[in-house]
């Protein structure tokens, strides 16, 4: 049955499946997501904990061993997190790191197309066989599709992470919200209707102002209105 969590008999094999999946991907892709795929191996390799399914590492350790600053690292986590590469098990609190744990279904489903440059064992390897001598298919998350990210503002990283934390929610009132601009700590997105607009405002914008200092910590105030 498919891989979902590398532990046991065979486990460090299927740990380097994982990276050799991610790594096969990157090579097929642009500057961007190159970058990405490699930041996140770097970070599995020097500090994921296989045998707790955790990753516990501040964000001035992760700019360090990336070569940025904590900004980036901001935004690159919110990134992994958007994809669902990356889930979220303990928030930050006082003294204490923000813990992850590896998506692994989502990085086979999105790396499942390099596959074959790898080999033909490869596939039957890291899914394995059922009892019929089939591969058994890979279950994907949801049906709600995922922002782009190709504008790479605030928001656009923003909604990557609502996405990713309750896609059903994201899907029914913060998809249609659009970016109206932003003055200094205040960002103003745009609702497609009075009534979206009033209700986003009264139940989610606390919810909407999380995520978007999940990204970038200047933003301390969310407005929402009617778009014209």
């Amino acid at each position: 049955m498919l891989l979902t969590k590398p532990v046991g008999r065979g486990a460090a094999a299927r740990k380097y499946d994982i990276l050799t999946a991610l790594g096969a991907h990157a090579l097929g892709q642009g500057r961007g997501e190159q970058v990405l795929a490699l930041r996140l191996v770097t970070l599995i390799t020097a500090r994921y904990n296989w045998g707790r399914d955790e990753l516990a590492v501040g964000q001035r350790e992760i700019a360090r061993l990336w070569s940025v600053d904590e900004r980036t690292v901001k935004r690159e986590m919110a990134k992994l997190r958007g994809r669902g590469w990356l889930e979220l098990s303990r928030a930050a609190a006082r003294g204490r790191v923000a813990e992850y744990r590896l998506g692994i279904e989502r990085v086979l489903a999105d790396t499942r197309p390099g596959w074959e440059k790898v080999g033909p064992d490869f596939a039957h390897r890291i899914e394995g066989d059922d009892s019929d001598g089939k591969v058994v298919p890979l279950p994907l998350r949801g049906e709600v599709a995922p922002p782009d990210l190709s504008a790479g503002t605030e928001w656009a990283l923003a909604q990557a992470v609502l996405h990713a934390e309750a896609p059903g929610l994201y899907a029914s009132w913060m998809r249609a919200l659009t970016r109206a601009g932003r003055a200094g700590g205040r960002l103003t997105l745009a609702a497609p209707s009075r009534f979206h607009a009033a209700y986003v405002q009264t139940h989610l914008t606390a919810r909407l102002l999380d995520a978007c200092r999940a990204v970038d910590d200047a933003v301390d105030e969310v407005v929402v209105i009617t778009a014209p």
